[in-house]
């Protein structure tokens, strides 16, 4: 004998619980007709991932740091490495300017 199978089985979902439309979504929302798009969304849709990269993207490098350096930069939370680039961008400046 095997398990009661029913258990495998996906739920139904009832159509009727999908919350309402507001009219306004309508109106933005993609028109089709026969499987043919008539009108596209209009300011609906969100783009996923990354947003592109500016005209200088930046280069991925493996470095080795003094420890005490990245205890320091780990200690202020989240966006230390965006700290260290941004003092090294400093000095890169500050250097070009002597």
């Amino acid at each position: 004998m095997t398990a009661n199978d029913d258990a495998s089985k996906p739920s139904w979902t009832d159509p009727d619980d999908a919350p309402e439309w507001p009219e306004e979504a309508f109106g933005r929302a993609e028109l089709s007709t026969s499987g043919k798009v008539v009108r596209e969304a209009a300011g609906t849709l969100t783009r996923r991932g990354r947003p592109p990269v500016g005209d200088q993207p930046k280069q991925q490098v493996t470095l080795r740091l003094p420890r005490a350096v990245i205890e320091h930069f780990r200690a202020g939370g989240a966006g230390w490495q965006t700290r260290i680039g941004e003092v090294l961008e400093r000095h890169v400046g500050s250097a070009k300017r002597r």
